[in-house]
């Protein structure tokens, strides 16, 4: 099985280098004030225009408004936005027209009723991702080193590509991948040493898993 691994929440030359070496085949840069992992469009810049062709370069944004996306695509060449927030379909449809940029919209899991909002972002989106639904108490809806129950996809079958995220590590990914189903998986928290800092090692270790797969 061919499974493609997106290194999300990168912020230095030396990250993204071992994501690209690794063979990560999505790169991800996270423009969100309150995560750790928050870029400016100006930290951005070069390291999105690092990435080599072939490499999908992704933005992770929290319910955007259209200041802040026309501010990031004017410094860093994105290829994609994922959309993590309360987006509705609406907003999704909107984004995409007016940035023609593809774009993936999450969908926060605690429980199989939260499935039922896949379909909503059937015709709008181009990829979905299911991730951990955050506690209430969380400052972010993403990259709180959550996972849910890998089971809840595993018969499930949807039109779209899809990514699975929440609570990867090297350790662990084989086994959300056989239970899931999934070809594309997301790893954020699963390869830091502590929030917010990613670390080689783990970066290494997480791609070698899944190259194994």
């Amino acid at each position: 099985m061919s499974v493609a691994a997106k290194i999300c929440g990168l912020s230095t030359p030396e990250t993204v280098a071992a994501a690209i070496a690794g063979g990560a085949r999505f790169v991800g840069f996270v423009f969100f004030p309150p995560s750790p992992r928050n870029l400016s469009p100006a930290q951005a810049a070069p390291l999105v225009r690092a990435v080599p062709a072939g490499v999908t370069r992704v933005g992770v944004f929290v319910d955007p408004d259209d200041d802040l996306l026309k501010r990031v695509l004017a410094a860093a060449p994105l290829d994609l936005i994922q959309l993590h927030g309360d987006e509705t379909p609406e907003r999704v449809a909107q984004v995409k027209q007016r940035f023609g940029k593809k774009t993936m919209k999450a969908i926060k899991v605690a429980g199989d009723d939260d499935l039922a909002a896949a379909p909503r972002y059937y015709k709008v989106a181009d990829w979905l991702m299911f991730d951990a639904r955050p506690p209430k108490t969380a400052t972010r809806p993403g990259g709180n080193a959550l996972a849910f129950d890998w089971e809840l996809l595993s018969a499930r079958r949807w039109p779209l590509p899809w990514m699975l995220s929440g609570g990867l590590t090297p350790e662990n990914v084989a086994e959300a991948v056989g239970i899931a189903h999934a070809t594309s998986v997301d790893v954020s928290s699963g390869i830091e040493s502590t929030p917010g800092v990613k670390d080689v090692a783990k970066i290494r270790a997480f791609l070698g898993a899944v190259a194994a797969l």
